[in-house]
Order: structure tokens, then sequence, then C-alpha cells
């Protein structure tokens, strides 16, 4: 596909991509590829490799993203942002990084509301783990790994944002983009780097708090629709906990209320039940 057969979805601007987020802080690179299968799988091999920390890697075309419990999704052409991020927080205990998923989420939430004028009456929130919702919808995705390597451990975190999507294109009913939701601004270039800026800060600020997660809980409950209501945990398999989400635990768990007693969830798929 030639980068300008879509006027209405033209590539991202590489070079302006490095010249805004390259300068002395978390990004050391941004690279952006035509089409890859999965940009996660890119980085994690990367990091394997040794690959230093501050790398963003974007694809114009992802045939293979992963989501949750091994889903796999795609999207037209520079129809979203399809990215992944890599990150060595070395001087952060260990168990704290549990926290990064919840870190980043708040970030790209917070960041999408203020730059992409998405509409005061339509609320921006986080279902947990970390799906962000406009309204009722899926907008957006992230999808954290670990990652063994010579130089020590390392954190992936990928995150699949729709942009300028139409109804015909989503791949399911409860998804949406910010095309649909009304959003005031739909330029891709815009977006991504407020949401890289947006997690720099809060990465950084993590970082120099060592790891602390009271901050991040704080502002991550605040985002979270999830909390209050009743819902079903599939856990894989034929492992489902049923009952009402009362707390994110220290660690970032989800916290169900279930008919024998609290539960404490580290990973699964929530359905919000009306």
């Amino acid at each position: 596909m030639s980068r300008w057969s879509d006027l209405e979805r033209p590539p991202l601007d590489v070079r302006g991509l490095n010249r805004a987020l390259v300068d002395g802080g978390l990004w050391r690179a941004v690279r952006v590829v035509e089409e890859t299968g999965s940009t996660n799988a890119d980085v994690a091999e990367l990091a394997r490799s040794d690959e230093p920390e501050g790398l963003v890697l974007v694809a114009e075309y992802q045939t293979a993203g992963r989501g949750r419990l091994g889903r796999t999704w795609t999207a037209p052409p520079r129809s979203g942002l399809s990215f992944s991020i890599l990150l060595r927080p070395d001087d952060v205990p260990a168990p704290a990084w549990t926290l990064l998923p919840l870190l980043v989420g708040v970030a790209v939430a917070k960041a999408v509301a203020a730059v992409a004028a998405v509409p005061p009456d339509v609320p921006v929130g986080l279902k947990w783990p970390n799906d962000l919702l406009v309204g009722d919808r899926k907008l957006a995705g992230i999808l954290a790994e670990r990652v063994d390597s010579a130089a020590g451990q390392a954190v992936v975190v990928g995150i699949g944002l729709n942009v300028s999507l139409r109804e015909d294109e989503l791949p399911l009913p409860t998804a949406t983009s910010l095309a649909i939701a009304g959003a005031g601004s739909a330029d891709r270039d815009t977006v991504l780097r407020a949401v890289l800026r947006a997690v720099a800060h809060s990465y950084a600020a993590w970082r120099a708090a060592g790891g602390d997660s009271t901050r991040v809980l704080a502002a991550y409950r605040e985002l979270c629709v999830t909390l209050g209501r009743d819902v079903r945990v599939e856990l894989g398999g034929d492992q489902i906990v049923s009952g009402r989400a009362v707390e994110i635990g220290p660690d970032g768990s989800l916290i169900v209320e279930t008919s024998a007693g609290r539960r404490s969830v580290s990973a699964g798929d929530v359905v919000h039940v009306r």
C-alpha cells in the first residue's frame, strides 16, 4: 500500500515524532514500521538482545496484535495507533512492577481525554485491568509483558488505540474509535505525542518514589469504572469469579466480593454485569 493511498489516513511523521520526543528524557528512539505481526513480540525480542530502555516501536499496520488470553486483533492500516514501549525500571523493587500496566493506563486515559477533546458528556474511564473506555465501549487496550535478558528483566507495554475506525470496520460492536466518539482531534501524531509524554512523566515520578503505589493506585481508582459494579471475571478455561468489584489491591489486583468472601484476582477478563 502506498504511503499516500488513503489521504484521510496519512502516515505518521517519524522525524517529527523523534524531534518532539527524543529530548534527553525517557524516550531514546521512536521507530515506525509499515507492517509487522506484533510490536510487542518485536520489542520483546529486542529486549532479549539487551536493547536499552526507552525504545518506542509503532506499526502502521499490525497483522497479529495480541490481547489478553492470547486473543488476536487487526485493524485497517493507519486507522489507529499500535505501538510498544520498552522499560527497564531496575531501581524499583520487582514486586512493584505489577503497577506498570495501571500507571500506563492512567497516563493514556488522561492524555486522550485532554488532547483528543472527547465530548465532556462522554466519560473516559478504565475497565480493569487496562481497557480504556469511552462511554461503555472500548477505545484502547494495554498489554504488559516481562522479558528476561542478560541485562536483566524488562517490561514491554503494548498499546492499541482506535483512532479513525468507522462503525463497519470495528472488530466488535462493543469497540469504538475517537472518530466515532466525536473527538475534536483524531490526528495520530498529536495523540501519540501526548500519550508518550504522559507515560514518561508518570513513569519518572513513579521511579523517583521508588515504585511507591500510593499515587498510582489513587489515580487508577479515580478512573476505574469497574469498581462498585457486579462483575464476572473469566480466568481462562472454565474458571469464573462472580461478585461485586470492591477494591484495587496494592499490587494492582482486583478484589471481588463473592458469596464465599473476598477474592483477589491478578489477571482475567472482566465482564460488567448489567
